[in-house]
């Protein structure tokens, strides 16, 4: 560690977060740095750009205060790590890793980089094994898988913070014998309240005892908001492949992080791509993304679940565009369920988990659990038909078995989309048994004879 090379002198000038600096030793890109002002108060930064006279440092903390002439600049020779134990669980940090709840520091079991180890595409394990979350839109309909990386694409004003801390506060182990279960939960550029809120709810559930916390808030820095994620996803590794834990790490907002990415590149002069965004978005979000997984002989596991919330509620925006070719599926939330008071407002058709069919079935959750979930999708695919062919014909216009599926698409979004508390995974799938019930048994063509015979005896003859 060089911590005794100083810069003292050599600032050029200050934009932003950026601080300039004329180059006068050597350096590293990436290289975490200390910046002292004339009051003795020192910040943290990291080298973003170099060349042969030149070092362009982001300050990962307000810059206010800081002067030119009297800023003193501490390389330390090494990249921004993070010291981590296992005794992480129960506290909460802030954005850059230090304690915020008034405890004391953490006992380091070791020091980390932040930007993870890159894990051999060989050594990687097939994500397998379901993860309940208490929300039956994703227990039945789109389950999420240990290791796997599913996003929930979400909207301004739409309540993807409540659902957060509801799956925080549920999530768990169908079988206590597959390992210990752990929450890393960062909240990125959110305001004074929402964090509080977060870190309230989770005390007050009881969640926090197994839960890493880190907040960081609107006020902060953006070249701050960049590295809250890379702090909790190594704080997860930790916890996953060294303390062989089985780790679900929630973040929200990658929009926040985006929109913060987008402004550190303009103050680095760098050419903008599409709506505004660097060329590089793509490969940063895979570098966050690709985090998760499980490795070959080695205990534990990292499964994501980002929330980010579209612009103007643009799928096709570059940030949920981006997000999909990297991540393993998405959950949609609709605006329209949510003016229908329908929670959590999940739009089921969009909503997609490419990797439920590895971890669904008999050994996993059910033996009939995928067939279930393909009836329920295929009827309510054909209600949502029906509403369009109803807006033009009217209901009367309908023969009798449409205007059932009419009404099976009403009942789907008040009984099982719609759900007021936690349900088991057995009571979400005895809800859509219940709601299949009212279909005709020929309409049932997804399902066998035994599994009609077994689940929907009252079902509907003709």
């Amino acid at each position: 560690m060089r911590a005794d090379v100083y810069a003292v002198d050599a600032a050029l000038r200050l934009e932003g977060p950026l601080l300039f600096l004329r180059r006068t030793i050597r350096c590293g890109l990436n290289e975490a740095v200390e910046i002292e002002d004339d009051a003795g108060r020192i910040r943290l930064g990291r080298i973003a750009a170099l060349d042969h006279d030149t070092v362009t440092v982001e300050v990962l903390e307000s810059t206010s205060g800081l002067a030119l002439s009297d800023t003193r600049v501490r390389f330390l020779g090494e990249p921004l790590k993070f010291a981590v134990g296992p005794d992480m669980l129960g506290r909460v940090f802030d954005g850059v890793g230090r304690v915020i709840d008034g405890g004391p520091p953490v006992s380091a079991a070791r020091t980390l980089r932040i930007d993870g180890q890159a894990i051999n595409p060989a050594a990687r394990d097939v994500p397998r094994e379901f993860i309940e979350t208490g929300v039956s839109t994703i227990d039945l309909m789109n389950s999420l898988v240990r290791g796997q990386k599913l996003p929930i694409f979400s909207g301004s004003g739409l309540p993807h913070d409540q659902l957060a801390i509801q799956i925080a506060q549920q999530a768990r182990l169908l079988d206590a014998d597959q390992g210990e279960f752990a929450i890393v939960f960062v909240a990125i550029g959110v305001s004074y309240d929402t964090a509080e809120r977060f870190r309230t709810a989770m005390e007050g559930s009881g969640a926090l005892e197994h839960t890493v916390l880190f907040l960081n808030l609107a006020s902060d820095s953006s070249t701050q908001r960049l590295l809250s994620p890379r702090y909790a996803l190594t704080a997860a590794e930790y916890l996953a492949f060294v303390e062989g834990k089985h780790v679900l790490v929630l973040m929200t907002d990658m929009t926040n992080y985006c929109e913060a990415l987008r402004e550190v590149s303009a103050s680095h002069g760098e050419v903008p791509s599409r709506k505004g965004f660097p060329g590089y978005l793509y490969s940063d979000l895979a570098t966050l993304y690709e985090r998760a997984g499980r490795i070959k002989t080695v205990p534990g596991s990292v499964t994501q679940l980002p929330i980010l919330t579209m612009p103007s509620d643009d799928i096709t925006h570059p940030i949920p565009d981006l997000t999909g070719y990297i991540t393993e599926g998405q959950i949609v939330l609709d605006r329209e369920l949510d003016r229908a008071d329908i929670y959590p407002p999940v739009k089921v058709l969009p909503s997609l988990s490419r990797l439920m069919k590895d971890s669904t079935g008999e050994g996993y959750t059910h033996a009939d659990h995928p067939a279930l979930a393909n009836q329920l999708y295929a009827a309510y695919a054909r209600a949502v038909h029906m509403r369009v062919l109803a807006s033009v014909v009217g209901r009367e216009g309908l023969s009798e078995i449409d205007r059932l599926f009419l009404d099976f698409g009403a009942r789907f979004e008040q009984e099982l989309v719609h759900q007021p508390g936690a349900r088991t995974l057995d009571e979400s799938m005895e809800v859509g048994w219940r709601l299949l019930r009212m279909l005709p048994r020929a309409e049932l063509y997804r399902l066998s004879d035994r599994q009609i015979a077994q689940h929907l005896a009252a079902a509907v003859d003709s």
